[in-house]
């Protein structure tokens, strides 16, 4: 069910801006989710379900990875999105927002079924964790149906309904500072609120054999802060990130992207592990360090990444 085209730089866009989505649809991003919710004031549901339609139908996508965004399970719009979305062959995927329970997953993936059966290809369901419920609840999700394709992190309402101290979307509160007396000694404590978060799906999605998608980073205009929060998703192991600006796809691609000397490094390991092999050896030594079949399949998996 997983998508075969990469979802490192996940553009998402507002489907009611028919002049944004086109230029989504032509941008280097390798995979784009068109909104209808949280991104589409309550007026302009019907339009943007309609250009969303249109643009599935109408723009070339190329080789991108193409989602919709739904409206939340139990709003009055959902039965009219699956009615216009279910059957249209260029959509790869539904997003699920605020995904908490398996039987709303169960619900949807069937309604999606019935409203499409001679589909070739049934829509995929990409489940959005961004409750404390649906947190608690993730690995039920990730198991929900054989549809599910992906998780992702919803970072702006997973703080609020974690009660966080901040209004940035994908940035942790600044960290706690004792208040008391000059002379107490304590400094400011650094706090990261998404390292669980992240670790928690990310171990759900790979048990399962999903996607993991890191939520956007807010600042937008903040080139470095945009590229480091992509480099620690990537890092952690995810498969891409939102982003929700055009100046954030090329530091995020950049980001998920192995480097040349990460590369080469991944191959030496590779070739000194098939030498030791070859000399009926299980282990070897490479720049003062022990290899063993660990080190290969986490070399592999950077090949992969890069080819």
């Amino acid at each position: 069910m997983v998508s075969q085209r990469p979802t490192r730089a996940y553009f998402a866009v507002p489907a009611h801006r028919a002049r944004l989505v086109a230029k989504a649809a032509a941008s280097v991003a390798d995979a784009v989710f068109m909104d209808l919710e949280d991104a589409v004031p309550p007026a302009e549901k019907g339009v943007a379900l309609a250009e969303a339609a249109r643009a599935l139908s109408s723009l070339d996508w190329g080789n991108k990875h193409v989602a919709i965004r739904l409206n939340a399970v139990d709003s009055p719009f959902i039965a009219e999105e699956i009615c216009h979305l279910a059957a249209l062959p260029r959509l790869d995927a539904l997003i699920v927002p605020k995904a908490e329970r398996v039987s709303d997953i169960v619900a949807l993936a069937d309604r999606l079924r019935a409203a499409a059966p001679d589909r070739a290809t049934p829509v995929a369901l990409e489940l959005l964790i961004e409750t404390a419920l649906g947190l608690v609840n993730v690995d039920a999700l990730a198991a929900a149906h054989e549809s599910v394709a992906a998780l992702h992190l919803g970072v702006g309402d997973l703080a609020a309904s974690l009660g966080a101290r901040s209004s940035d979307v994908g940035i942790s509160p600044d960290g706690y500072r004792h208040v008391g007396s000059a002379q107490s000694g304590y400094a400011t404590a650094p706090l990261d609120l998404f390292a669980y978060p992240m670790m928690r799906l990310l171990v759900a999605a790979r048990a399962r054999g999903l996607r993991a998608i890191d939520g956007p980073c807010g600042a937008f205009r903040d080139a470095k802060l945009t590229e480091a929060s992509a480099q620690k998703a990537a890092a952690m192991g995810f498969d891409g990130k939102q982003v929700i600006h055009p100046d954030q796809i090329e530091p995020t691609l950049r980001a998920f992207t192995p480097s040349a000397e990460e590369l080469t490094q991944a191959r030496r390991v590779v070739e000194a592990m098939e030498s030791a092999e070859a000399n009926g050896q299980g282990a070897v030594t490479l720049d003062g360090k022990m290899i063993d079949y660990a080190n290969v399949r986490m070399a592999r998996r950077i090949i992969e990444l890069g080819s």
